[in-house]
C-alpha cells in the first residue's frame, strides 16, 4: 500500500509539473507509463531472479523535443525515478540504475513516440562506457488512438508491424528480421524463386528498411528494384514471386 502510494505521488509529480506543457503533444505521464509496460514486457527469468532492462531510449518529434527542452533532464531524472520505484514494487533486478535518454527522431509526427530498452552491464570507473549485456530490444512506436480535439484524445497504443503475404501474418518482433527459404529465416517463404537467405527488414530508430542480402532474383519495393528502401505503411515488398504488403497499424 505504501509503494503504491508512492508511484500514485510520483506519477502525479510528473503530471502535474510537465504535463501542462504538453496539451497536444507527448504527454510526460503517458512515457511513464509506457516506460514501465517496456520495462515489463522485456523481463527476464533467471532461477532466482527477474531481469529487467535498466536503458531506456525515447525517440520524439523534433516539435515535441522542442516543446520540452528546458525540462527535458528534470523528466528525465523523475522518469528514472518513476522506473526504479516500479522496480522495486515488482521484485525486479536491474543491473544498474535506471538510465533514461531522449533522442529526436523526425520520422515522428507529434505525438508519437518511440521507446528502446537495453540491458547495460555497469563497467567500472576507468572504463569509458558501460558494455551492453543484451542486444537492443525492437524500438516500441507508440501513436495517439484519436486525432486531437476527440474526447480520448491523448491516449496512446502500441504499433504492431507485420509482413502480409496472402493471407498469412508475418508479425514483426525483433530489431532485425531475415527473410528466405531457409528454415532458419524468421519469415520463411517457400518460393524457390527466392534466396535462401533474401533480405532483411531492419529497424533503425523507429524507422524500417528493407535490405537485399544479395539475393540471386533481388528485392523490388513497389515495383522498382532497390538494394536498400526505407518502408512506409502499405508498402508492397517482392521477393522472387512472392508478393508481401508492409504494416504499421494501432491494435
Amino acid at each position: 500500500m505504501i509503494l503504491r502510494t508512492i508511484e500514485q505521488k510520483i506519477e502525479a509529480l510528473v503530471e502535474g509539473v510537465f504535463g501542462r506543457a504538453f496539451k497536444s503533444s507527448v504527454q510526460p505521464v503517458e512515457l511513464a507509463r509506457k516506460l514501465t509496460k517496456e520495462m515489463d514486457d522485456h523481463r527476464t527469468v533467471s532461477v532466482s531472479r527477474v531481469y529487467v532492462p535498466n536503458e531506456f531510449t525515447v525517440y520524439v518529434s523534433t516539435p515535441d523535443r522542442d516543446q520540452f527542452e528546458a525540462y527535458e533532464a528534470s523528466l528525465k531524472l523523475e522518469l528514472q525515478e518513476y522506473l526504479a520505484q516500479h522496480a522495486r514494487r515488482e521484485s525486479y533486478v536491474m543491473l544498474s540504475p535506471p538510465v533514461v535518454l531522449m533522442t529526436t527522431d523526425d520520422d515522428l509526427a507529434v505525438g508519437e513516440f518511440g521507446i528502446a530498452t537495453r540491458m547495460i552491464q555497469q563497467r567500472s570507473a576507468r572504463d569509458a562506457a558501460p558494455e551492453p549485456a543484451s542486444q537492443p530490444a525492437q524500438t516500441m512506436v507508440y501513436r495517439p488512438t484519436e486525432p486531437p480535439g476527440s474526447d480520448t484524445a491523448g491516449e496512446v497504443a502500441r504499433e504492431t508491424v507485420a509482413l502480409v503475404d496472402g493471407q498469412t501474418r508475418h508479425e514483426i518482433t525483433k530489431p532485425v528480421t531475415v527473410l528466405g527459404r531457409s528454415a532458419g529465416c524468421d519469415v520463411r517463404l517457400g518460393d524457390p524463386n527466392v534466396s535462401r537467405r533474401h533480405a532483411e527488414l531492419r529497424q533503425q530508430g523507429t524507422s524500417y528498411w528493407m535490405v537485399d542480402l544479395d539475393s540471386t532474383n533481388g528485392v523490388e519495393v513497389n515495383g522498382a528494384r532497390v538494394e536498400r528502401a526505407k518502408l512506409d505503411h502499405g508498402d508492397k515488398v517482392t521477393l522472387g514471386e512472392t508478393e508481401l504488403v508492409f504494416t504499421r497499424e494501432l491494435p
